[in-house]
């Protein structure tokens, strides 16, 4: 547990050092998946705060606190009742710096620990990004790049590709692994249909005794949603969302991420609620 709070305070600091923020963000949301046999709830909490340096460079630092707690339907998966609660603790450091007047290049790195009850320095991981945004014309963006990611389920390199652009009130992002279409039809109100590939994996420090070489979950899918988003005043944000999951993977995973059981956790609607203060 002092591990753990100070793994926090470390990236806790390096988000208050940035004493001339000019913008910060707070905000909380919980989820929840169900199925008849496995259920997934989860929590997060995160601020962020950004500061724009000069007219070409900007940097923002994001620390993040999720819980995951799972389910089992009573009597299905007797030999598993320890996996039922999961914890990640991530800081992601972004600066964005403008080559041109149509370019820019985006770098974040995003060191991130998951583990299950007892923190340790071994479940650290560092992810992170490398992009570079070209405006195409006044409309169009093109978004180009690499990011090591857990969106597949383990920490794995990527490509990433996107167009983007707005018209009138309609916002459109077409691209892998994030797409979106939204709309306002004032200031208050945003309408989205989202769909991305998102997954993570958790560390395990609880022995299994059907699988004693058992050293992570891993979870993957791929989210299609609806989202409806209200602006309450000046800086407080609501956030509904509903939508479906799409091949839910859930595996129990050796240190060789070499498959040792699957869940058969498939299809399931999805619900979350969020709220946010902007500054």
């Amino acid at each position: 547990m002092k591990k753990k709070g100070f793994v926090w305070l470390l990236f806790l600091i390096s988000s208050i050092n940035m004493k001339a923020q000019e913008k910060l963000a707070v905000d909380f949301s919980l989820k929840t998946e169900s199925t008849e046999e496995i259920n997934f709830n989860e929590t997060n909490a995160g601020i962020s705060v950004s500061k724009k340096i000069n007219d070409k460079n900007k940097i923002t630092n994001r620390i993040e606190y999720t819980n995951l707690k799972i389910k089992y339907e009573e009597g299905v998966y007797n030999d598993f009742e320890n996996l039922n609660q999961f914890n990640q603790i991530q800081n992601k450091f972004e600066i964005s710096h403008k080559v041109s007047g149509a370019k820019k290049l985006i770098l974040s790195v995003k060191p991130t620990i998951n583990f299950q009850q007892n923190l340790d320095i071994s479940d650290m991981t560092v992810l992170g990004s490398f992009q570079l945004k070209q405006q195409l014309n006044s409309k169009i963006d093109l978004n180009i790049g690499v990011e090591r990611s857990t969106i597949l389920g383990t920490p794995k390199f990527i490509p990433t590709l996107s167009f983007s652009g707005k018209i009138n009130q309609v916002y459109i992002l077409i691209g892998f692994p994030y797409a979106a279409i939204s709309y306002s039809n004032n200031e208050r109100n945003k309408f989205s249909i989202n769909n991305n590939f998102n997954g993570n994996f958790y560390n395990l420090n609880k022995s299994l005794e059907s699988y004693s070489n058992a050293a992570k979950i891993s979870t993957s899918q791929m989210t299609t949603a609806f989202e409806y988003e209200r602006n309450m005043d000046k800086n407080w944000f609501i956030n509904f969302k509903a939508g479906y999951d799409f091949d839910k993977q859930y595996h129990l995973l050796d240190d060789n991420n070499h498959k040792l059981c699957d869940f058969n956790a498939g299809n399931r609607y999805i619900l979350n609620f969020g709220i946010k203060y902007k500054q």
